[in-house]
């Protein structure tokens, strides 16, 4: 640009700043002038009880007053503005000046709801209802004249406007009839529940502020000066809601925003940005990286009440549905879990996949059959619960042999005790691992037998062969396996001797190569005749 445009520019500059500040001041004047005169009251009329709130609304009537009066100063409105963008001045500058405002608005509110209630304070809410008005009219004169405008323009642009006004006055009166205005009692049903707020702004008056408006709805409020501090209070404490602030050094709002979305431990945390900002793009931005909403400042109370009430509304209902999906995760898991105590595994998941007749002819399979010896003179014996005590105590062993060995567990029936191995896949040792588990049931009763209320001897009977196996009955249903093999094992098991393992001729030509096996000679088995048997002793 040329020497001559330089100037001209500077002139335009000069001019426009000037123009800003006259229209800036006389409000800003008049609120300073109803701040000396609510002080006045309060000090003749002895209302201790304002004197800090009225004090913060001093010190932010003077702020706003000074930073007017700076826009004149050459060197704010030249160094300054020359170091940075326009756009990026003009937004900073709003949000300068809607600092201060925000802390009047926000600390007359509490003092006009606090003198509401008393009698003689009629004069007192009139000059602070004035402040109010005037500090509500400079806020409508930021946005607009902090843009920079010429007169000239301005008027043109209300001219239009003015015509546009008029053909949509019926549309206007029409909204304003159907959408009334919203209650206290409307907007407190939305707090309903104390919560757990973090407040992070590096303005104190907004921060303090803030609180105070959030504690009086019953909400416990944390602060943080800054995104560092507020970054530090979520990996230490939970929270229910955030009101970050989008302008603050050393980490931006959005800088803070964009971490917690980013933390699986913290993303369901909902944030509300806070900022004098009212932009577009600052608003997509922030709801892009993760906001749940955006206030800007300063805060309508009615408005913040039901924002920060329907955020804690959406996050409460969220805690509840992971609560339940949690406990329905917990409750599936134990039904699977019972499930699995009555069925075996695949069987089960053969289940879910939607069979409705289980039924499956297998080949190579192992069937053990166990029985106490003279169980029924015991039962005489022993009172009831020591009897189920034992047989509890016992059979809870040889549940985890079954694991232990890879074994499925088929049923007992009343002290006898059926397992089975080679149901479920090819399986090469399956009479491998039923002996190992029948010598391990042996062993654990004689261990038992020291602790137990009476002494108890087992025979036990294995077969090989083929089965039919499947699930039966609709209502407490059960997995069985059914066929000749099944019904010579209990035959070998009642023929037994105690304390011993008799096994079929079928069985021992699995073992005999792995196992010291004692020939019994020829067994009588009913329905089958006379039978070679043979005693397990041990693996070899």
């Amino acid at each position: 640009m040329s020497a001559k445009g330089d100037k001209a520019g500077a002139r335009t500059d000069r001019a426009l700043t000037t123009y800003v500040q006259q229209e800036l001041s006389a409000p800003a004047e008049a609120i300073a002038g109803y701040v000396e005169i609510l002080t006045d009251e309060v000090q003749k009329e002895s209302r201790s009880a304002f004197r800090e709130d009225l004090e913060k609304i001093h010190i932010a009537s003077r702020a706003l007053n000074r930073l007017i009066a700076e826009l004149t100063d050459s060197a704010q409105a030249g160094s300054e503005r020359e170091a940075q963008d326009p756009d990026e001045y003009r937004r900073h500058l709003r949000h300068d000046l809607r600092t201060p405002i925000n802390a009047i608005k926000g600390y007359g509110e509490m003092l006009r709801e606090d003198a509401a209630d008393l009698d003689d304070a009629d004069a007192f809410l009139g000059d602070l209802d004035r402040l109010l008005e005037e500090s509500s009219r400079f806020l409508e004169k930021i946005d607009g004249l902090v843009t920079f405008s010429l007169p000239e323009e301005r008027g043109a642009h209300e001219a239009t406007e003015d015509g546009e006004a008029r053909m949509s006055t019926k549309v206007v009166d029409s909204y304003l009839k159907s959408v009334q205005p919203i209650s206290e009692q409307e907007a407190d049903a939305a707090t309903k529940r104390p919560s757990r707020i973090l407040v992070v702004d590096d303005n104190q008056s907004n921060r303090d502020l803030l609180k105070r408006r959030l504690e009086r709805q019953g909400h416990t409020v944390i602060l943080a000066e800054s995104g560092f501090v507020a970054l530090s209070c979520v990996q230490q404490d939970p929270y229910d809601l955030i009101l970050l602030d989008l302008l603050m050094p050393e980490i931006s709002g959005l800088d803070v925003l964009v971490f917690l979305k980013a933390d699986p431990n913290l993303r369901d945390i909902p944030v509300i940005m806070i900022s004098a900002l009212n932009e577009i793009d600052s608003i997509v931005r922030c709801i892009e990286a993760g906001a749940e909403d955006y206030l800007t400042k300063p805060f309508d109370p009615v408005l913040l009440r039901a924002r920060v009430g329907s955020c804690l509304e959406k996050k409460h209902l969220r805690d509840r549905e992971r609560e339940a999906l949690e406990a329905l995760r917990v409750e599936k898991e134990r039904s699977e879990q019972l499930l699995l105590n009555i069925l075996p595994a695949p069987i089960v998941e053969r289940l879910k996949g939607g069979e409705t007749i289980i039924a499956d002819h297998l080949t190579n399979v192992t069937i053990l059959f166990a029985d106490f010896v003279g169980f029924t003179d015991l039962s005489s014996r022993l009172a009831a619960p020591d009897l189920v005590g034992v047989l509890g105590r016992v059979f809870s062993e040889f549940d985890k042999l079954a694991l232990q060995y890879g074994v499925e567990k088929i049923k007992t029936i009343g002290d006898a005790y059926m397992v089975a191995c080679g149901l479920f896949g090819a399986r090469d040792d399956h009479a491998e691992a039923v002996a190992d588990m029948a010598m391990a049931m042996i062993e654990t009763v004689n261990r038992l037998n020291a602790e137990l209320p009476a002494h108890l001897e087992i025979r036990i009977g294995i077969n090989s062969g083929d089965v039919i196996a499947g699930v039966i009955g609709a209502h407490k249903f059960i997995y069985d396996i059914w066929g000749d093999a099944v019904n010579v094992a209990s035959r070998l098991e009642s023929h037994g001797l105690p304390s011993r393992i008799q096994i079929s001729a079928s069985t021992s030509e699995y073992l005999s190569n792995h196992f010291v096996l004692e020939p019994r000679g020829s067994l009588e088995v009913k329905g089958k005749g006379a039978m070679e048997t043979y005693f397990l002793i041990r693996r070899a």
